[in-house]
């Protein structure tokens, strides 16, 4: 009897992970499409990324990032994400201690000059522009390597 329920609740749990891939692919995959994301899918895509939070509605994700501090004052979750918030809510999420006027201002403009110090962000950039899906699983890809690198040290 035992072995029955354990077989069952293996098949469970193996389930939702392969359904939990299913919808992260599909999930990356509508990312890499999209042009200009919103500050709800960044939210979404980035909590979950930086394991502060798994949250499958957007709109949920959106209001927890909010109410944690994690984003810029003053977003809504359908306005598109630019990149100095992007950096707020990454150096926010990853916990990720910035330099001396960012600690001082809390200002996004000040966590996307972090983030382009720390060679997370590169190329010719401004903090005004929008991010793209793209951008948005570059950027963060580079800020898990980052932090890989961190712990490593």
């Amino acid at each position: 009897m035992k072995r029955k329920w354990l077989l069952l609740l293996t098949i469970f749990l193996a389930s939702a992970i392969f359904i939990h891939a299913q919808n992260t692919a599909h999930e990356i995959e509508a990312l890499l499409e999209t042009s200009a994301v919103t500050y709800s899918q960044a939210a979404r895509f980035v909590l979950e990324a930086s394991s502060q939070a798994i949250l499958n509605d957007r709109d949920e994700a959106f209001e927890f990032a909010r109410n944690g501090g994690f984003l810029p004052a003053n977003v809504t979750q359908d306005s598109i994400a630019r990149l100095d918030g992007i950096s707020y809510l990454l150096l926010n999420c990853f916990g990720l201690k910035g330099g001396a006027m960012y600690t001082m201002t809390r200002s996004p403009h000040y966590a996307y000059r972090e983030l382009v110090h720390k060679n997370i962000i590169q190329g010719r950039v401004l903090g005004s522009m929008p991010v793209s899906g793209d951008m948005l699983l570059f950027i963060t890809g580079r800020m898990l390597l980052h932090m890989e690198t961190i712990s490593e040290n």
